[in-house]
């Protein structure tokens, strides 16, 4: 499945509407899925800002990792996780720190969040970004095996 390009006035859009990184990024993986998912949104807002706007693990880091769980985690009982979901988690975690050279939002944002100040819209590149390297992640690993090798 080819994945349009994020686009950036929706990303813009929607951080304009309050959503912070890690919402924006799996509400955009949620809409190329025809999804609505408020209660998975809400739970996303614990992560804004690198974790409840503390500045620690950047939130776009943490919503790549969710998306990657949306896309192949277990969710029920009878489900069965993909078996390669730790490590797509871990080659994002990989390529995120050497693209952006830290995993800390304050480090990425060379900015102070603070309790009350809005949250900085500067983000949108990395959403971009990051969805970009999760989707090419997904059809990297998640390909159906080829029965004739």
């Amino acid at each position: 499945m080819i994945k349009m390009p994020v686009d950036g006035f929706r990303l813009f859009q929607l951080a304009a509407q309050g959503f912070c990184c890690s919402q924006i990024l799996i509400m955009i993986g949620l809409e190329d899925q025809g999804k609505v998912a408020p209660e998975l949104i809400r739970a996303m807002h614990g992560l804004c800002g690198g974790m409840g706007r503390s500045g620690a693990t950047c939130g776009v880091l943490t919503g790549g990792a969710c998306l990657i769980g949306l896309a192949a985690g277990k969710g029920t009982v009878s489900e069965q996780a993909h078996p390669r979901i730790h490590r797509m988690v871990q080659e994002f975690l990989e390529w995120f720190e050497e693209v952006y050279g830290s995993l800390l939002c304050e480090d990425i944002l060379h900015y102070k969040l603070e309790e009350g100040t809005d949250y900085p819209v500067k983000c949108g590149s990395t959403i971009s970004a990051a969805y970009d390297k999760v989707q090419e992640l997904l059809a990297a690993h998640m390909e159906p095996e080829n029965e004739y090798e």
